[in-house]
């Protein structure tokens, strides 16, 4: 795998609406960390970015799992703290020869791009999708201005996917093993978010920090360098 290029999956879990918006400001989170660290971002669909950078999934792959937000949604009349989830799956960049894919095994789909890429993005039928049919996998393109770059990304995303499956088949056989992921329950998480006291929790760690306004705008050194000497 290329150790200088990552693919970031973030997925709102429970949580409804507020769970979607958790969602976005995560991405935001780690695309201002991306950009502190002087690496490119570039979006692949909406909620999925694309990382290229020194050590970039080094860095960021004890990031995957659920993060957990306590805080007061704009949309609460009354004041109350709602918990909200979302989940990062974090993805390496997968070489074509370490993964074999049979064309005939795809099914290609293509059609207007509804993110702000432009006028040629939106006007023409660029975007891609693309089902893996043998694991029912699908995977979504429609960042780029051409509809090559996005069957490239696709292509890309759907190896990665692919590798983390068989990679959580080969430790399922192993240890029992439990996706990192999870499945987006409030009780699984990694991190929690706790906005009224101010606080980011690491479960792995046991550590707190404060200043968690900085921390959602890209502040994530300190967190990141400790999961790496832990792992």
């Amino acid at each position: 795998m290329n150790p200088d290029k990552v693919i970031l999956e973030i997925r709102p879990a429970a949580g409804g609406d507020e769970a979607k918006i958790w969602a976005d400001d995560l991405k935001r989170m780690y695309t201002r960390f991306a950009n502190s660290q002087k690496w490119v971002v570039s979006e692949i669909s909406e909620g999925t970015i694309k990382i290229s950078g020194p050590e970039a999934f080094k860095q960021l792959k004890n990031e995957a799992g659920v993060h957990r937000v306590q805080r007061v949604p704009q949309t609460e009349r009354h004041g109350r703290i709602h918990t909200s989830t979302a989940t990062v799956a974090v993805l390496p960049e997968i070489p074509e020869s370490e993964i074999s894919i049979n064309p005939q095994d795809l099914e290609w789909q293509f059609f207007r791009a509804s993110t702000q890429g432009g006028q040629n993005v939106q006007k023409v039928s660029s975007a891609t999708r693309l089902k893996h049919q043998p694991s029912g996998i699908v995977v979504t393109s429609e960042e780029e201005r051409s509809q090559e770059q996005n069957r490239k990304l696709a292509l890309e995303l759907l190896r990665a996917k692919l590798w983390q499956r068989e990679e959580e088949k080969k430790e399922a056989e192993i240890k029992g093993y439990r996706s990192a992921i999870g499945r987006g329950m409030r009780s699984e998480k990694i991190r929690t978010y706790n906005f009224p006291q101010n606080r980011v929790t690491d479960h792995r760690l046991n550590k707190s920090w404060k200043n968690l306004d900085a921390i959602l705008n890209g502040d994530l050194k300190k967190i990141v360098s400790l999961l790496q000497e832990q792992n």
